[in-house]
């Protein structure tokens, strides 16, 4: 089903191909292609996808026509690639091909109150789809946000938030609008603090050094032996994995 919807089928390649369907790979010609989740993609099909990566050809399912397209891929995942393919759940050759530029976004736990700036944003957002007037948050509501882990990331915050403006009954949002337990307000230790402020540097420093981890401690003031020290001690080992040369 998969191979189908991103390289397309020819008429009677399987019961119901009814018509010849162009795949998304096709349809995305001459333009670009996110290509979600990448990490899910069965070995099967990474090797029809590494070839296209490669020659810029794919033949739809049940043709034998190479077909020619141009287009800029663009390939996102929750999952540790590395790892993956140290385990062999994914194809080496495939994560190479893909990691040409690389992009670590943090989850939005780790955004510390850039959480309260994007909800705003959204807020803004569902008002105008809505025709409603919210004016902005409580208190109580921002600190819930900042204190909560949100495991569904943007997705979470944005289903929560929709529900909290249709159903508002002022015009600043609550926590209890929100649906986040009051337990989630607590105000966090210092050492909470210190834990996300050098872990958002760390991570910032990080992208831009292009993943140079030796450009990574010469922009954060500290010495390299300092920042693998750090990079232990908060678990980040996803920046070892992904680094890059000088």
């Amino acid at each position: 089903l998969l191979e189908s919807e991103l390289f397309g089928y020819e008429k009677g390649a399987f019961t119901g191909a009814n018509k010849t369907t162009l795949g998304k790979i096709e349809c995305a010609n001459g333009g670009t292609l996110l290509l979600d989740e990448i990490g899910d993609m069965p070995l099967s099909l990474q090797a029809k996808m590494l070839r296209f990566l490669q020659e810029r050809v794919i033949e739809r399912v049940g043709g034998r026509q190479e077909i020619e397209v141009d287009v800029r891929v663009i390939c996102a995942t929750h999952r540790n690639l590395a790892e993956m393919v140290a385990e062999q759940s994914f194809r080496e050759d495939l994560y190479y091909r893909i990691s040409e530029i690389t992009l670590l976004i943090p989850p939005l736990r780790q955004r510390g109150h850039d959480i309260v700036v994007i909800a705003k944003a959204l807020l803004n957002k569902f008002n105008l789809e809505f025709n409603t007037q919210v004016q902005g948050f409580t208190e109580s509501a921002m600190q819930a946000m900042l204190q909560y882990a949100w495991p569904g990331n943007i997705r979470e915050l944005q289903n929560k938030l929709k529900s909290a403006v249709i159903l508002a009954d002022s015009k600043y949002i609550t926590a209890e609008d929100l649906a986040l337990a009051v337990q989630h307000t607590k105000i966090d230790t210092l050492r909470k603090v210190r834990e996300l402020a050098e872990t958002q540097a760390i991570r910032h420093a990080y992208t831009l050094a292009a993943g140079n981890l030796s450009k990574t401690a010469d922009t954060l003031g500290i010495t390299r032996p300092t920042l693998y020290a750090l990079i232990d001690k908060y678990r980040l080992h996803d920046l070892r994995n992904t680094e890059t040369e000088s």
